[in-house]
């Protein structure tokens, strides 16, 4: 089946689903998104998706009421037509600035079993903390020039060192002395909804760290976020690391029982 939208009420196929070309969320990237993962036709965590984007919404200050109940509505109706409990891939949701209410369904995207990071140079735009924005420009390119160096995905890192976050997913590493770590948010780096699991599930410390340090003393690392979940992390640049390491085994278990238990749930 091919894949399906929702413009403001009203369910087409996403190839035939268009907005106005003066909408500011596609002249300026100007809007709001989140991107759910479907499992058997249930959004999983699809009230913190919700949560998240309304604070997004609120920070962008973007006119007029953020309709959750319509998002809520919508996207049942939405994955109900996809196929229902048959579904089994991504749902996604923006707001724009012209006021257009799109829900998409996708093709869950296939990931490598292990990723090698290319350390790129970015200075996060602080008036974008705390918003999932649709001005993903840099961070898709930050990809792209980590592809250009051979690697798989970019590790965002400050122009003074300091470890940031991976382009659309958050980094977690085991230190010198087996605890593990990711970045605070501090840093200004993405409330990740997998990461703040993760931290319920696990014994972590948030800290900030330099890509040298990173290198010098991680023995483990792995990427998390909506789509990955737990993804091991192969190398750092020049550093080779276990994928998967101990650490990161036990924590791509943890979530994954963790997940089918709010599934069976029905949360």
């Amino acid at each position: 089946m091919s894949e399906l939208a929702c413009l403001d009420g009203t369910i087409a196929p996403a190839a035939e689903t268009v907005i106005p070309v003066t909408d500011e969320g596609l002249l300026r990237g100007d809007g709001a998104f989140e991107v759910i993962r479907v499992y058997d036709g249930q959004p999983f965590l699809l009230d913190e998706h919700l949560d998240r984007m309304k604070t997004s919404v609120a920070n962008l200050r973007l006119e007029g009421p953020f309709h959750r109940e319509r998002y809520e509505g919508e996207a049942a109706e939405l994955l109900l037509a996809r196929g229902g409990g048959s579904f089994d891939g991504c749902l996604r949701l923006l707001l724009t600035r012209g006021g257009r209410r799109l829900l998409l369904t996708e093709q869950a995207p296939t990931h490598l079993d292990a990723v090698r990071l290319a350390a790129i140079t970015y200075a996060p735009t602080r008036l974008l903390t705390a918003v999932k924005s649709l001005s993903y420009g840099a961070n898709m390119l930050a990809t792209r020039i980590a592809h250009e160096r051979g690697c798989d995905e970019a590790l965002l890192v400050t122009p003074h060192g300091r470890v940031l976050e991976a382009p659309t997913s958050s980094l977690f590493w085991v230190d010198g002395d087996g605890q593990l770590c990711t970045t605070p948010l501090d840093d200004h780096v993405l409330a990740s909804i997998t990461r703040a699991h993760l931290l319920e599930l696990l014994d972590v410390r948030e800290q900030s760290v330099g890509l040298d340090e990173l290198k010098a003393t991680a023995r483990e690392a792995f990427l998390a976020s909506t789509i990955r979940e737990v993804q091991p992390v192969a190398a750092i640049d020049e550093l080779e690391l276990p994928a998967p390491g101990e650490v990161t085994a036990a924590a791509a278990a943890a979530f994954a029982a963790h997940r089918d238990e709010l599934l069976r749930r029905g949360d």
